[in-house]
């Protein structure tokens, strides 16, 4: 399990918590916002492990943190006591994720079959109002880590309002959000921010290289995903990069091929990313992730991917002095300058966003494609 000294390019994310942690009134909810990928789970849960041990480690800064005093005494977990190990076994009693999944483990059958589109009050009820309020199993207290809370409805926002500004004794709340302007103004006044930056882009390639991702492929995905190991890492795990190579080759010929065959293509190519979300999703969790969820979440990921091959074209249209993203095939951003002016991409780009939002609104992912398909070939405006 990865420590909160070991957490790689957001020391300044880690120096407020350790000034946190020594303060006389340790805020008890916790809002780390940031891009999806950059360290925000594993540092709360690297925080957790500190919160929960029994026998809290302390040792002198020594410039390790850039912003805190060299004698600055570092809060840190043992590592050795039965609550660490616990957490390194992923089986502490305190320690609770909660996210909108849990739905399907609701006690009420009626709840459990509904679709899981937003992280709503039978979740945050049942699995973090409720527990908070029982007695913690180690006497340690409880951490709850809530992920996606920009998922959060207003309702269950509501509903957690007294919990986040009076948590019993020992309960510590941390909320994970892509962007804190998703939450209510009532639940951002009640939580300490933390925010957490995209990581360097050589230190994503370096860890995936050094993970055994060939090199081609590491620049790839550090340049694609700006900044978020996590993403470029589930990325590389789940052979995309062979998706995105066939998918850009396609987009580089969609002017010579129809718009019928381009949306074919991609709704066979969506659906069947579908289907492998849906068996690692099974693996890892031991959970069912609905196949409308789980098709939605592999069109938005191909919709980004087709969005970067025009942001080059863009690039080359217009000489920006950018470096291009899908570097390793530059010959399909130049086919798209060619084909596309400025205007015409920088509208492909629009409307390609906008599918994007129409994809979370119900929008059926095959009318999606149909689309995109058309739009693609000859910058066609949207009909949606």
């Amino acid at each position: 399990m990865v420590e909160l000294l070991d957490i790689a390019g957001q020391d300044a994310a880690i120096g407020r918590l350790q000034r946190a942690m020594a303060s006389m009134r340790r805020p008890h909810a916790l809002l780390f916002a940031g891009p999806a990928g950059v360290g925000r789970r594993t540092t709360a849960v690297a925080l957790a492990k500190v919160l929960l041990c029994d026998q809290p480690a302390s040792r002198a800064n020594k410039g390790r943190l850039a912003d805190l005093p060299e004698d600055f005494a570092l809060k840190l977990a043992c590592t050795t006591c039965p609550s660490c190990r616990a957490m390194d076994g992923d089986r502490h009693v305190d320690f609770h994720l909660v996210y909108k999944e849990l739905l399907q483990y609701h006690s009420d059958p009626k709840v459990r079959e509904r679709v899981m589109q937003e992280l709503g009050i039978p979740v945050i009820r049942e699995f973090l109002i409720a527990p908070a309020g029982r007695m913690s199993g180690r006497g340690r207290g409880k951490v709850f880590l809530v992920l996606e809370a920009d998922l959060l409805s207003e309702e269950a926002q509501n509903a957690l309002l007294k919990t986040l500004e009076e948590p019993p004794p020992g309960v510590t709340i941390i909320l994970i959000a892509d962007q804190a302007a998703g939450l209510l103004p009532t639940t951002l006044s009640r939580c300490w921010a933390v925010n957490f930056a995209p990581l360097p882009a050589e230190v994503v390639r370096d860890r995936l290289i050094a993970a055994g991702v060939d090199r081609r492929e590491a620049h790839f995905w550090a340049a694609y995903t700006a900044g978020s190991l996590g993403q470029a890492q589930r990325l590389a795990e789940q052979d995309m990069y062979r998706v995105k190579s066939e998918l850009v080759e396609r987009l580089a010929g969609a002017g010579e091929v129809g718009s019928a065959e381009l949306a074919a293509y991609l709704t066979q190519t969506a659906d069947a990313l579908a289907e492998r979300t849906i068996a690692e999703f099974k693996k890892a969790q031991d959970a069912k992730l609905s196949k409308q969820l789980a098709r939605r979440r592999a069109t938005a990921v191909l919709l980004g991917l087709i969005a970067s091959a025009f942001r080059d074209a863009i690039t080359l249209a217009t000489a920006a002095q950018r470096a291009l993203v899908h570097a390793d095939q530059p010959a399909a951003p130049q086919a798209l300058a060619k084909r596309f002016d400025p205007a015409e991409l920088a509208r492909v780009i629009e409307d390609l966003d906008a599918c994007e939002k129409l994809l979370w609104r119900n929008v059926q992912p095959t009318l999606i494609w149909d689309n995109v398909a058309l739009t693609v070939a000859g910058a066609a405006p949207l009909r949606l």
